[in-house]
């Protein structure tokens, strides 16, 4: 694997999903630093963690104090930056509408650890269901860790 000095999560509203798995990387240790950012496809104005998820992220011992939801943007895309997305239908979306997106570095986050479901949207569930989702981005992203130390 090519190795990335930025890996930016990418959701639908950069409030839930993406912001999720980026506190769940920056967990971990890597063997070489890299810059965790969380981008939205849609963001109309900034916005705070969805409540469930900042509840499930905090009792999971994640900081989510002072987060904000950031609009995608075509600066976003460089070369050393890894895009992860939580959905094919998202990708397709960002790759038709940002050019300076190189299909290289965007990648659907579990299919790139050989995972074959999407991590799925907990938008309007129960509290339970932002578990599940926080679970399965946790074991995702530890796949995501091994892949991205291997490369050392």
């Amino acid at each position: 694997m090519k190795e990335y000095n930025r890996i930016m999560f990418v959701c639908g509203s950069d409030t839930c999903r993406a912001p999720m798995a980026a506190g769940i990387l920056a967990e971990y240790n890597l063997k070489r630093p890299v810059e965790i950012l969380t981008r939205g496809l849609v963001v109309l104005f900034p916005e705070p963690l969805n409540q469930k998820a900042e509840t499930v992220m905090i009792s999971n011992g994640i900081n989510t104090e002072g987060f904000m939801s950031t609009q995608l943007s075509e600066e976003d895309f460089t070369e050393d930056t890894l895009v992860l997305l939580m959905e094919h239908a998202q990708m397709e979306k960002l790759l038709e509408k940002y050019k300076n997106a190189n299909p290289e570095n965007v990648c659907v986050l579990t299919e790139l650890v050989g995972e074959e479901l999407e991590i799925i949207d907990p938008y309007g569930g129960t509290l339970q269901t932002y578990g599940l989702c926080y679970e399965m981005l946790r074991k995702t992203i530890l796949k995501l860790v091994n892949l991205l130390n291997e490369g050392e």
